[in-house]
């Protein structure tokens, strides 16, 4: 299975870093991961809706161009559906058997995703109804694709 990363934002954080890279590692042994940092937009502390749905759309642009038509798009949102571990390995694993090998997570940036984002998802996530700083989000997801390949081949870590 190939899997990429869609995230906006540059990770500056070094503990982040090593935690990602570390389960990267360890994903190695299941599938391709690629992960692709894209410039966040620029903008002001205090904006307009539609400065906020400007800067979206501006990152949205972005987003999309790292997608290809064959991916499966499954992008983070608050607005998502839950799943469990076992749900995600699942799902992976679904995906995989039915030739779905290209695989695409989307993370947005301090804004969330545009709507063509969206509207070009396969299916949506969500991690909680907590909001989470994206940078952190990255390593929350790897660390579950990680357990998911791992609950699929009935390999301990997972409990």
């Amino acid at each position: 299975m190939n899997i990429t990363i869609v995230t906006v934002g540059k990770l500056k954080e070094k503990y982040l870093k090593q935690g990602i890279g570390e389960y990267v590692k360890r994903l190695g042994a299941y599938a391709k991961i690629d992960i692709v940092e894209l410039a966040d937009e620029k903008a002001p502390e205090v904006l307009s809706d539609s400065e906020m749905e400007q800067v979206k759309n501006k990152e949205g642009e972005r987003i999309l161009a790292k997608i290809s038509p064959d991916h499966h798009v499954i992008a983070l949102a608050i607005q998502g559906k839950m799943r469990s571990s076992e749900d995600l390995a699942d799902n992976l694993d679904k995906l995989a058997t039915y030739g779905k090998s290209k695989v695409a997570f989307v993370i947005g940036g301090s804004l969330g995703l545009s709507d063509d984002v969206i509207k070009r998802s396969n299916e949506t996530l969500s991690f909680s109804k907590m909001t989470f700083p994206h940078q952190l989000m990255r390593l929350i997801l790897v660390e579950q694709i990680y357990r998911a390949f791992r609950i699929n081949r009935g390999e301990p870590y997972h409990k």
